[in-house]
């Protein structure tokens, strides 16, 4: 549990340094992710085999929820202009839209 803590602290100290907001992003899910695993799995150590399912259930919907936020959070970013376009080092996404023809 205490692994978790410390990721869940430096994922918040990412959150605060970063400059970007996609980096930002990216400090958001994964070590807070991770962070909050840790301490299920520490917790679900500590607990009943029948209690710790329902912690098992909690860490499957984080797993699921948190990359798609954060990408959605991304492109709704790119969309808008709130990132920081010339700082990218390669630009996927913009190419991606270049090609596709506009919708009428």
């Amino acid at each position: 549990m205490l692994l978790g803590a410390v990721s869940c602290v430096v994922g918040a100290l990412g959150l605060v340094r970063f400059p970007d907001l996609l980096s930002r992003l990216q400090a958001a899910t994964k070590p807070q992710t991770l962070g909050l695993l840790l301490i299920l799995a520490g917790v679900a150590l500590q607990l009943p085999a029948k209690y710790a399912v329902g912690l098992v259930l909690v860490a499957l919907f984080q797993v699921i929820t948190a990359p798609v936020l954060s990408q959605l959070f991304g492109r709704a970013a790119y969309a808008t202009g709130a990132d920081e376009r010339d700082a990218l080092e390669t630009d996927d996404l913009g190419e991606r839209l270049a090609d596709r023809p506009e919708a009428s």
